[in-house]
C-alpha cells in the first residue's frame, strides 16, 4: 500500500513543488499544524510556500488518502468474493483516480438482481461468451444446447435473450467503452431544459430556461447551478445527451470484431446496453462531475468575497453612535465605547408615520455631545438613505463622519445565541444596532460572530455542497483572522476560536482564565490555560497580541520560539528590546545573516526584522468614508446614461453587484466591467470597493438595474 511519502511525491509532481518541501508540509499537517502557522512560521521547511500552496497540498493529501481507503475497501470486497487476482489487485493499486477504481470494481460491485444476473443463474454465461467471441454463424444451434426447462430456459429465443442481457452488462462495465462514452459526453454533450407543464407562471424566474440548450462543456458554473436549482424546484426537466449514432459507432468500434450472425447479436446487445445501462449511468456521472465543478467555482467565489469582506478597512477604535434605521418602528440608536461596549441605547422617530424630526435631532445632538461621539454608523437597509439625509442635515458643533454600513447578516447575529449571551437584557433591535456600529470599527471582529453563509456574498450558496462550502469558508475566516492577528485581552470567544490551534473549547477556556486573572500580561501565561498544551501554544502564540504587556515582543507577530534571536540583536547593538522596536535606524544596522541558526533561516530572520519595524502591523487598508449621490433615492430616480457613485456588494462568476443607494443593487455584467475581455470579475474589482458606474437600463417592475464600468 502507498504511504504518505508516496503521496508527497505525487503531490510535488502535480503541483510543481519541491518534494522535500511538500514532504515537510505533509509531516507538519500530520503533527497537527495549521495552514496559517505553516505558511507564517515554517518558511525554511516549506520553501516559503504561501497559504494557497499549503492548502493545495492539504486538499490533495486528503483526496489521495480517501482514494487509498477506497482502494483498500474495494480490494477487500473482491477478496471476500474470492475473485481477486494478483493482476486485478495491481490494477486497483495503480489506479490514479476514484473513477478508475470504481470502473475496476463495477463488475464485482454487489447489485440488485439484474437481468444479466438472472440469465447467469440460468447457466447462460458460457453462451454469452461464445457469441461475444463472434466466431460462429450458427447462433441458434449454439443456443439450442442451453434450452433447459428446469433452469427456466424454455426456447432458443429465451436463451439468446439471456445471453444478450449478459453481453449488455459486460459492455456497460467495460472500462474502454465507458471512457470512450465519457469523452463523447465531455466534448459533444448538450445540457437541455424544458419547462414542466403548468409551471410556467410559478417558475417565471427561470423563464430563460423553459426551452434551453447548450454544450455542457461551455456552460458556466452559475448557469449550471441555476439549471439544477430550477430542476430541484420542479420548474424544468433537465437532460444531458449526446448523439445516439455517435455513441453507438464508438461502441461498435470497440466490441464488433466480425460480420456474422453472432456479430449481429452483439450489435443488438450494444444498442440495448447503450440505451438501458450506459447512457443513464454516464449521464448521471457527467451530471455529478459538472455539478461538482460548478460547486467548486461557486465556493471559490464565495470564499474570495468573504475574504475581501472580512479584510475590509476598519475605522478603528472610535466612540461610535450607531443607528439601525426604520420607519414605523423608529430608528434604534446605540452609543458604543472605543472598545465596542454598549454605553446607551434609545429609539428616535424622525420618519413617517411619527415624523418627530425636531425631537430626533435634539436627541442625536445631545447624545453626540454627552458621549463625545467621533463617528456615526448608519445601517444601509430600510430607511437607510433617509436616515443618512436626516443625520447630514443636523448642524453639529464639530466635524463628524457619517458612514453607511452594510447590514448583511446583522439580523442573523441579533437573533443568535451569541448575541443573546452578550446582551441578555436587550432586544433584537438593540443588538442589531450594536452589530452595525461594531462592524464599522472592526469588520473582521464582528463578522466572525455570524455564520459566513448568512452574510450574503456568494452565488447559489444553498445549492452547493454544504460540507465543502463550510470547510472552505472556515478556512477563509481562519486565514483572515490570523493574517490580522488577535488582541488576546479584548477578543471575543468567536474571534479567538479561529486563531490557529485554538478552536471553540480552548477559546472558552481562554475567556474564563482572562476573567479570573484580570487579563494576560504575557503570552507565556497561555500555558496556564486549562488544556492549552505545548502544541496549541506553538500554533497560536504568534497570532495573539498583548499590548502593554510584560514583554514588548508580545504585541508583535514575532513567535515566542524566536524571541532569543531578537534578544541577541538587541545585545549586539547594546540596547534593550523596547528601544529596538520601531527604530528603523537601529534595525538597519542589523545584518540578517549574522542571526541565522539551524532552525531559523534567513526567511525567518528577515520576517522578524520587518515585524520589528512595524510590530503587529495590520494588513488591511486604511478606512475611507463613502457617500452616495445625494439626488438618487429610488429606482424611479434612475435614468439611462447617469454616472453614479457605487460600492461593490457582491462578486459572482458573471459580474459584480453594486449598491448605488436605491435599496436595490445593480448588476455590472462581466462584459461591462472593462474595455477589454476579462475572465474573472476579481481581476477588476474587490468587495466594498468604491466605483463609478453608468446606468444602462432600469426595469422598475422587475427591480433590475443594468450598470457599466466601461469608459
Amino acid at each position: 500500500m502507498e504511504n504518505t511519502m508516496d503521496f508527497s511525491s505525487i503531490i510535488a509532481d502535480e503541483l510543481h513543488l519541491a518534494l522535500r518541501h511538500v514532504a515537510n508540509v505533509v509531516r507538519l499537517l500530520g503533527e497537527g499544524a495549521t495552514i496559517p502557522f505553516i505558511a507564517r512560521y515554517r518558511k525554511e521547511m516549506t520553501g516559503s510556500m504561501n497559504e494557497e500552496n499549503v492548502a493545495a497540498v492539504q486538499k490533495r493529501l486528503e483526496q489521495l488518502t480517501e482514494l487509498q481507503k477506497r482502494k483498500e475497501s474495494v480490494i477487500e470486497s473482491i477478496r471476500e468474493q474470492e475473485k481477486l487476482t494478483p493482476e486485478l489487485e495491481q490494477k486497483i493499486l495503480n489506479a490514479k483516480t476514484m473513477q478508475e477504481v470504481e470502473d475496476l470494481y463495477l463488475p464485482y460491485k454487489p447489485k440488485r438482481r439484474t437481468r444479466a444476473a438472472i440469465a447467469r443463474e440460468k447457466g447462460l454465461e458460457p453462451l454469452a461468451a461464445q457469441i461475444m467471441a463472434q466466431n460462429t454463424d450458427v447462433v441458434e444451434r449454439l443456443a439450442s444446447r442451453y434450452v433447459n426447462a428446469q433452469k427456466g430456459v424454455n426456447t432458443v429465443e429465451e436463451a439468446l435473450q439471456g445471453a444478450m442481457d449478459i453481453m449488455a452488462e459486460w459492455i456497460s462495465e467495460n472500462i474502454n467503452g465507458r471512457n470512450r462514452i465519457r469523452k463523447i459526453f465531455h466534448t459533444k454533450g448538450n445540457i437541455s431544459s424544458t419547462v414542466v407543464k403548468g409551471k410556467e407562471e410559478e417558475g417565471k424566474t427561470y423563464q430563460q430556461y423553459f426551452d434551453f440548450s447548450e454544450p455542457i462543456a461551455k456552460a458556466p458554473s452559475h448557469r449550471l447551478l441555476a439549471l439544477f436549482r430550477a430542476e430541484e424546484e420542479g420548474v424544468v426537466k433537465l437532460k444531458i445527451k449526446v448523439d445516439n449514432d455517435l455513441a453507438l459507432n464508438a461502441l461498435d468500434q470497440i466490441f464488433l470484431k466480425s460480420d456474422n450472425a453472432s456479430s449481429a447479436l452483439v450489435q443488438d446487445a450494444i444498442t440495448d446496453s447503450w440505451k438501458r445501462l450506459l447512457e443513464p449511468s454516464i449521464e448521471t456521472e457527467i451530471r455529478n462531475i459538472y455539478k461538482e465543478k460548478a460547486d467548486e467555482t461557486a465556493i471559490q467565489v464565495f470564499a474570495e468575497n468573504l475574504k475581501q469582506l472580512l479584510l475590509a478597512p476598519p475605522m478603528g477604535q472610535k466612540r461610535v453612535l450607531a443607528i439601525d434605521p426604520g420607519f414605523r418602528t423608529g430608528c434604534k440608536v446605540v452609543i458604543l465605547s472605543e472598545t465596542g461596549a454598549l454605553l446607551h441605547n434609545e429609539t428616535i422617530y424622525p420618519h413617517p408615520p411619527k415624523s418627530d424630526v425636531v425631537g430626533a435631532m435634539r436627541k442625536i445632538k445631545s447624545l453626540v455631545d454627552a458621549y463625545k461621539v467621533q463617528v456615526i454608523a448608519i445601517g444601509n437597509g430600510t430607511a437607510g438613505r433617509e436616515t443618512e439625509d436626516f443625520i447630514r442635515y443636523i448642524k453639529f458643533d464639530r466635524d463628524l463622519t457619517a458612514v453607511m454600513v452594510s447590514e448583511s447578516g446583522a439580523s442573523v447575529y441579533s437573533a443568535s445565541k451569541v448575541a443573546r449571551d452578550e446582551f441578555p437584557d436587550y432586544d433584537i433591535t438593540v443588538r442589531g444596532a450594536v452589530s452595525i456600529g461594531r462592524r464599522l470599527m472592526d469588520p473582521l471582529a464582528e463578522l466572525v460572530k455570524i455564520d459566513p453563509k448568512s452574510i450574503g456574498v456568494g452565488q447559489y450558496q444553498h445549492d452547493v455542497d454544504q460540507k465543502k462550502l463550510g470547510e472552505s469558508l472556515d478556512q477563509t475566516v481562519m486565514s483572515c483572522v490570523n493574517a490580522v492577528g488577535v488582541e488576546l485581552n479584548t477578543a471575543s470567544q468567536q474571534l479567538l476560536s479561529y486563531v490557529s490551534g485554538v478552536g471553540p473549547t480552548l477559546a472558552s477556556n481562554i475567556i474564563s482564565y482572562r476573567e479570573e486573572q484580570g487579563g494576560f500580561k504575557s503570552r507565556r501565561q497561555l500555558k496556564e490555560v486549562p488544556r492549552l498544551g505545548d502544541k496549541a501554544f506553538e500554533q497560536c502564540a504568534g497570532f495573539l497580541r498583548i499590548h502593554d504587556g510584560d514583554n514588548p515582543l508580545d504585541q508583535s507577530a514575532v513567535h515566542p520560539e524566536s524571541y532569543h534571536i531578537v534578544e541577541k540583536m538587541a545585545k549586539t547593538l547594546n540596547v534593550n528590546i523596547k528601544d529596538l522596536i520601531s527604530n528603523k535606524e537601529l534595525i538597519a544596522k542589523i545584518n540578517p545573516k549574522d542571526f541565522v541558526e539551524q532552525d531559523f533561516g534567513l526567511e525567518t530572520v528577515n520576517d522578524i526584522l520587518k515585524e520589528l519595524e512595524k510590530p503587529g502591523r495590520d494588513p488591511r487598508q486604511s478606512f475611507e468614508a463613502f457617500e452616495f449621490d445625494k439626488d438618487i433615492r429610488s429606482l424611479e430616480d434612475l435614468k439611462s446614461g447617469m454616472t453614479l457613485n457605487g460600492i461593490v456588494t457582491n462578486i459572482t462568476a458573471f459580474g459584480a453587484f453594486v449598491d448605488i443607494g436605491v435599496h436595490q443593487d445593480g448588476l455590472v455584467h462581466i462584459s461591462q466591467m472593462a474595455d477589454h475581455y476579462i475572465k474573472d470579475p476579481n481581476e477588476v474589482v474587490r468587495l466594498n470597493q468604491r466605483v463609478r458606474v453608468k446606468v444602462l437600463d432600469v426595469d422598475v417592475d422587475r427591480k433590475r438595474i443594468s450598470l457599466s464600468m466601461r469608459d
